[in-house]
This record gives C-alpha cells, sequence and structure tokens, in this order.
C-alpha cells in the first residue's frame, strides 16, 4: 500500500532520480506500479507528453543511461508528473533541455491544475519569471524577496542581482 504522503509529493531534482538501467517505458512501469496507477491510466496520462517527447522517450529500446541529459530530464519530470501530485518539486528544469523542450515544459507547467502547488528551483530568471505566479529568493535558507509575477518581474529580478553584483565596478 502506498504511504498517504507519496499520493501527493513528487519529485524530479537531477538524473539520479531515474533508474539508468531501464528504458524509459520500464521506468514509467516502474513509477506506475509504485504508484499504484494501472497501465492503461498511465499511458493516458503520459499521452499529453508525446510533443515534449518528440519521439526520443517511449517506445524506444535505448536504455536511459544511453540517453542524452536532457532526454534523461524528459525522463525524470514525466516520472514526477505521472502521479498527479499535490506538489511537485523541480530542481533546474529546463537546464540541458533544447529550447522546443524548454518551451514545451513552460506549457506543460503552466497546464497543470490549480490546486497543484509546484516548487522550482532555477537559475534562470527568464523562465521562472514566465511559469512562476511567485517568486521567492532564498539566500543562506532565509528569504530575502517575495514577488508576485507581474509584467515587471523580470526585470526586478535582474535589478535585484545587478547591484548585488556589483556589475558597475567590474
Amino acid at each position: 500500500m502506498v504511504t498517504a504522503h507519496r499520493n501527493h509529493i513528487s519529485a524530479f531534482l537531477d538524473e539520479t532520480f531515474v533508474i539508468d538501467y531501464l528504458t524509459a517505458d520500464e521506468y514509467f512501469k516502474f513509477i506506475a506500479r509504485v504508484r499504484e496507477i494501472p497501465y492503461d491510466e498511465m499511458d493516458q496520462r503520459l499521452s499529453p507528453l508525446d510533443q515534449f517527447f518528440n519521439g526520443q522517450i517511449r517506445g524506444q529500446k535505448k536504455y536511459i543511461r544511453d540517453l542524452s541529459k536532457g532526454n534523461k530530464k524528459k525522463v525524470g519530470i514525466a516520472g514526477a508528473l505521472l502521479a498527479n501530485p499535490k506538489i511537485l518539486y523541480l530542481d533546474e528544469p529546463f537546464a540541458n533541455l533544447d529550447p522546443s523542450s524548454q518551451y514545451i515544459l513552460q506549457k506543460i507547467i503552466a497546464s497543470q491544475p490549480a490546486d497543484m502547488t509546484i516548487f522550482v528551483s532555477s537559475h534562470d530568471l527568464t523562465h521562472i519569471s514566465e511559469v512562476c505566479k511567485r517568486i521567492v529568493i532564498l539566500e543562506n535558507g532565509a528569504i530575502v524577496k517575495d514577488l508576485e509575477t507581474s509584467a515587471n518581474t523580470l526585470l526586478e529580478l535582474k535589478s535585484y542581482f545587478t547591484a548585488k553584483s556589483d556589475v558597475n565596478e567590474i
């Protein structure tokens, strides 16, 4: 039986979260089995990600370890989304993805249900300001800035980090 918290929380932090001696399809079946998701439902949940997979993930006979870093990331993100969690953690989800996949991932994140809370840790200010409704900046574990996203968020973030780096003194 799946413990209660596993029904609500999912994460993809890096490639070590995937089982690299499996194919992507084997990995998804493993996640489905652990999450007690029937395989036909697993297929239904993964089908909206077909464009994100770009024909390179499902139905392939490659082991995850033999995929590119970007495709490994796609497998991990899809595995985390497979559970339909209430809380999703993604660490640097846009890193190592080609520009098209980054755009598709933005749409995927934006299309998640309103009752899902998604925590995205990232150094990419542009993507974050486009997909997040709220941005919290932490320094040494303390909140130093808490922003509701608006049309000026990216400029405010750039201004904050420019001031912190003393770019004018370089």
